[in-house]
């Protein structure tokens, strides 16, 4: 009679043992189902809180762009009102660039050296004596296959706009270069610069470079160069990005 009854505890252990495994199995599915979930989720809000900033940060470029345009157009109205109307017929392309090309995640880098190009040219109308060169050591079909973030290099090139101003009447220059090497792309701007000249509006100066490099880190977090050197006589921009 006591023999059924051990074979029976046995069968219970057996059972339970055999039970165990499939619980543990069954149990980490699915924390590993939910952890993926929880991971995803994060990196959702992670994406979501990018994008956000992201835009905010451009939504900001763009008006500081404006501003430093309508200030060049407020001093040229009174020195000379002929030019100052080209100018503002230079604006509405601007304009139509920030509209159509800027609201876009990626744009060509032939658009933005474009714009960067008519942006001093435009410059050039109102200081003629601006020694502008702008060099650009990329293969043509490269060239036209690369994109990059609208408005990447429109800061640095607005600060040497700003800078290169010279009331001594000594030599005022702006020179950029845009080249490839494995894989990554190069801008160079290299402006001269006036201590002795003080800026306008310094309350909004430094806007533009503390927004451009938080942008920077947000689209490239620590895959991207960038090196700004201030001497007497020149200013220095070196940035460097995947593409």
């Amino acid at each position: 009679m006591n023999i059924p009854r051990e074979g029976g505890k046995g069968g219970i252990y057996e059972g339970v043992l055999m039970c165990i495994p499939i619980i543990l199995t069954t149990t980490t599915v699915k924390l590993l189902q939910k952890w993926i979930k929880d991971s995803q989720r994060i990196t959702e809000l992670n994406n979501l809180t990018l994008r956000m900033e992201l835009n905010e940060l451009r939504n900001q470029i763009n008006p500081h762009f404006l501003f430093n345009m309508l200030n060049n157009v407020k001093a040229l109205i009174r020195t000379d009102p002929e030019k100052a109307t080209t100018v503002i017929m230079k604006l509405s392309e601007f304009l139509r660039y920030q509209l159509y090309e800027n609201g876009e995640e990626k744009t060509l880098l032939t658009s933005e050296i474009d714009f960067l190009s008519n942006f001093i040219n435009l410059e050039k109308i109102r200081r003629e004596d601006l020694s502008v060169d702008i060099h650009v050591d990329i293969e043509k079909r490269t060239l036209n296959s690369i994109f990059i973030p609208p408005n990447l290099f429109t800061t640095f090139v607005e600060n040497a706009v700003k800078h290169s101003v010279d009331i001594n009447g000594s030599e005022h220059y702006i020179k950029i270069k845009i080249k490839m090497e494995n894989e990554k792309l190069y801008f160079e701007c290299i402006n001269s610069k006036n201590n002795t000249y003080s800026v306008s509006d310094k309350n909004y100066s430094g806007l533009g470079l503390v927004n451009i490099k938080r942008r920077l880190e947000l689209l490239y977090q620590n895959t991207y160069e960038l090196d700004i050197i201030s001497t007497d006589k020149e200013y220095f921009v070196t940035l460097i990005i995947p593409v």
